[in-house]
């Protein structure tokens, strides 16, 4: 199952492939990555020593960087503003292409991945990253709330919110009974997560809260679907709070997979404050599921309290308390269901892929803006 930036990724490059423009991602190379995608380059990497599923590419050589001059790029657009972020700039300017920036993750709240003094980690990776926007064409934020903090932290080059696309042809809503029986998932109240289980998610606290869900409802399950460096963490975590047995850790699924456990879920519970737009929690709301979200960042951005979900504070209670209740109430599950679907079709990837045409057109000699 790819990350959320990765799924980014995979989305803008299948939506503007069906627009008919041709895509080339270069990729650090991975371990158990398929090396022959087509329009996929994967330069040399070593796995990082902090995060297995996480690639450090290694310098180029003169001979790679020829192969990458030859593509013959009209628009280079880095997804990230470190290692191959500096690659990308790099040829951006060798070639006098303009180089876009998309802005998807708040790096100071990553710092505990680097082995060093946090709170140096975290503030030279502010500056870094917006130096790194402050040297892009065009950089793209995909929320309205990311594009407020961008200004705040220096950056001043044209910032544009455009959210990441939800592929709505896949992710929409299914037969709930139909999907727990293909997925062998029992009829009982099931909460649902999916995502990285590392640290910034904020999963202790998801666990903590779903534990008050389960002082009320002890038959509810929680399904945690993704994986990462805190499974094991998380799986003690879950003992001690006595609903082991109730939390299902998934583990890593295929796409069609994540959607039939939106389909299956009566309720999609997210408890991270560092999102800067909440991709998963758009594609529960393509799906028509009911979202309990702590109100924090892009998620803020994307829920509307009430009408596609329940947005709440930083709260074990008051989780529980919001959870508890579209679980107990039918009708307002049903509500929220469709609210979130109806909220979710203005990021339909396509209408979005288009929109990024239009701001790759304006950057070219001749070119309009969109």
């Amino acid at each position: 199952m790819l990350g959320g930036v990765a799924r980014a990724v995979e989305t803008v490059r299948a939506t503007l492939e069906s627009l008919g423009h041709d895509v080339v991602i270069v990729a650090p190379r991975m371990a158990g990555a398929a090396d022959s995608i087509p329009g996929v380059v994967r330069v040399p990497a070593v796995p990082a020593p902090t995060y297995p599923d996480f690639a450090l590419p290694l310098p180029l050589s003169p001979a790679w960087v020829r192969r990458l001059e030859a593509l013959d790029l009209d628009i280079v657009h880095a997804q990230h503003p470190f290692l191959l972020g500096a690659t990308a700039r790099r040829l951006a300017r060798r070639v006098e292409r303009p180089l876009v920036f998309t802005y998807h993750t708040l790096y100071d709240k990553y710092a505990h991945y680097v082995p060093l003094p946090r709170p140096a980690v975290a503030r030279r990776a502010v500056a870094w990253s917006t130096g790194f926007a402050n040297r892009a064409d065009l950089v793209i934020a995909p929320s309205a709330w990311l594009a407020a903090r961008l200004w705040t932290q220096g950056v001043r080059r044209p910032v544009v919110v455009l959210p990441t696309g939800v592929d709505l042809e896949r992710f929409q809503p299914g037969d709930r009974a139909a999907a727990r029986a293909a997925l062998g998932l029992p009829p009982s109240p099931l909460c649902l997560y999916v995502g990285r289980l590392d640290r910034e998610k904020n999963l202790e606290f998801l666990l903590e809260a779903f534990a008050r869900v389960v002082a009320r409802r002890p038959e509810a399950e929680l399904l945690l679907v993704g994986r990462g460096t805190r499974e094991a963490t998380l799986r003690r975590r879950a003992a001690r709070l006595r609903v082991a047995s109730r939390v299902r850790f998934v583990g890593g699924v295929s796409l069609d997979a994540v959607v039939r456990y939106y389909q299956a879920a009566d309720l999609f519970l997210f408890t991270s404050t560092t999102e800067t737009q909440g991709l998963a929690v758009l594609e529960a709301m393509a799906v028509g599921l009911p979202v309990v979200a702590v109100r924090a960042g892009g998620v803020e951005e994307a829920v509307v309290d009430g009408v596609s979900g329940l947005l709440v504070p930083e709260d074990r209670e008051t989780v529980a308390a919001a959870a508890l209740e579209v679980l107990a109430d039918p009708g307002l599950a049903d509500k929220l269901g469709s609210g979130a679907r109806e909220a979710a079709l203005p990021v339909a990837a396509r209408a979005l892929g288009e929109r990024l045409v239009a701001l790759y057109r304006g950057l070219l000699p001749g070119g309009v803006s969109a």
